[in-house]
């Protein structure tokens, strides 16, 4: 795995502590835990990252790291996954959540004239809320658990694959 590359854009504990919305977390972000790098860590860091980025909320980074402690996976691996939700990707994945929450709960029929804008989305946020999160909910466990396994398989077939050219490197050619 890109080991070196991720320890290199990886930020130091001690400044983590430092910083104002970190504060919160005291000292276990001192835990060596958060910041290994192998596929236990990794995977699950992918799980927490992936879920929260699903969840329309503020602060998700918050959600992602308290989650990440709590688990002792990959700190910066899933705080970063968050980030899959930006202003760019938010609107369609908020919709698709919406609306695998409306296939999922009895009577409730999707809105037909949808907008893209702040203000359309707090004055029918009254209407939307329960689909809303029960598919975002229901889509980042989905994705939670298909990251997790993704990651795992992943670093499996990368550990033998390297495995494998390793032998390949160490056969000496026989002379007959």
């Amino acid at each position: 795995m890109p080991r070196k590359l991720f320890k290199q854009y990886t930020p130091d504990p001690k400044k983590l502590c430092e910083h104002k919305h970190m504060r919160i977390f005291g000292g276990h972000l001192l835990d060596q835990n958060l910041w290994h790098l192998n596929r236990y860590s990794v995977s699950g860091a992918f799980a927490v990252g992936l879920f929260w980025a699903m969840i329309p909320m503020p602060l998700q980074m918050i959600a992602a790291a308290a989650t990440a402690i709590l688990a002792r996976v990959n700190l910066p691996v899933s705080v970063a996954l968050v980030w899959l939700t930006n202003p760019f990707t938010i609107p369609p994945i908020f919709y698709f959540n919406y609306m695998v929450g409306t296939w999922l709960l009895p009577h409730q029929e999707p809105l037909g004239n949808v907008e893209m804008s702040l203000e359309w989305f707090t004055k029918s946020m009254g209407e939307i809320w329960q689909p809303l999160y029960l598919g975002s909910v229901v889509v980042g466990i989905i994705l939670a658990a298909a990251g997790y396994m993704a990651i795992r398989l992943y670093w499996r077939w990368h550990i033998i694959s390297q495995y494998k050219k390793r032998q390949q490197g160490r056969k000496k050619p026989s002379s007959s």
